[in-house]
């Protein structure tokens, strides 16, 4: 059964930054994981907690997925990426996106606008910067002149490009160095991986080889009823932001997201948790036996998905190691 470049994801509910980091070392010492995607909503700071990462592991791959282009100046952006290439020794993935309505404009009082045109003008001044050029750019929602950056490593670390619909996707494709999505049935996946190689074919690159990373939500347990409840509870007020309910809405869940909108707005949080059937938590997370949860993720790596990122839905921190050894390479090689 094929599952792809197996990687967690960092942090985790139930571990705080250095617990983050001990899971790290047995991910890689232990489990035989080949990467770790760290996530950034209102948790660890993943430019922090990557440079402990660096500094804990040998030979895992450590990226974003992802820091948003809104809350950090592109200079900032440039100078975290240049000095963790050093930290890890050529091992870290800039992973960047737009975020969410929630995070860039409630939490940290920044509009969101021009979502396609910040991400496109963020990356241009990143590349700027880590080619060792001295920055030069001005664009419609950033600048930046005379930057050059003291720390970069010795190569540039690649950029992966996190989307949602047609027009990101291709963006991300033209632009990018690799994909990362979460969150989507897989009927979906041939209409994401055209969109984004169409952006590359536009550009003249050939994008069938690259990677493309996806955060799994996975519950391995006997109770799949209890399973698709946590799942309701987390990921409600997820699918209710403008970009994730449009996106489930492409997705092929026009109604889930329609009611789950609805509910949202007018405060009833049970009834907008209602709303996500079981259709499609069964088909956007991962839930079942160990057996069923890894056969599952074998269809989207069948379907295109090069690294599938473990992320447990767990009630407890033994339920998170749980998850993480049913998947780990070592004990299935073992």
């Amino acid at each position: 059964m094929e599952l792809g470049r197996l990687a967690i994801t960092l942090p985790l509910p139930f571990a705080d930054a250095r617990a983050c980091v001990d899971v790290a070392r047995r991910a890689e010492s232990d489990w035989g994981y080949e990467a770790i995607w760290l996530a950034e909503t209102n948790g660890c700071e993943s430019f922090a907690l990557a440079g402990a990462l660096a500094a804990a592991t040998s030979r895992v791959e450590i990226g974003t997925a992802i820091v948003p282009v809104y809350n950090r100046s592109p200079a900032v952006l440039a100078m975290g990426a240049g000095t963790l290439a050093e930290l890890s020794e050529g091992r870290f993935v800039l992973g960047l996106g737009s975020s969410s309505h929630a995070i860039v404009e409630q939490w940290n009082g920044i509009p969101f606008e021009l979502p396609l045109t910040r991400v496109r003008e963020s990356v241009a001044i990143v590349r700027q910067a880590l080619a060792g050029e001295k920055t030069d750019f001005e664009g419609r929602t950033l600048s930046s002149r005379g930057l050059r950056l003291a720390n970069r490593g010795e190569k540039p670390p690649r950029i992966y490009l996190a989307a949602l619909r047609a027009k990101m996707l291709a963006l991300a494709g033209e632009i990018g160095d690799g994909l990362i999505v979460n969150l989507f049935p897989v009927t979906a996946l041939p209409r994401i991986l055209a969109a984004y190689r169409d952006g590359a074919a536009r550009a003249g690159r050939d994008a069938s080889g690259d990677e493309v990373v996806c955060r799994f939500q996975v519950a391995v347990t006997d109770d799949v009823p209890a399973a698709r409840a946590l799942v309701r509870a987390v990921f409600a007020g997820y699918v209710a932001q403008p970009v994730y309910n449009a996106y489930f809405a492409w997705c092929g869940f026009e109604e889930e997201a329609r009611a789950v909108a609805d509910a949202f707005a007018r405060g009833d949080r049970a009834a907008s948790a209602r709303a996500l059937s079981d259709d499609l938590v069964d088909r956007v997370t991962i839930l079942g036996s160990a057996e069923r949860c890894r056969e599952q993720i074998a269809g989207f790596v069948a379907a295109g998905v090069t690294t599938p990122v473990i992320s447990p839905l767990a009630a407890d921190a033994a339920g998170v190691q749980r998850v993480f050894e049913a998947f780990a390479p070592r004990g299935r090689r073992g």
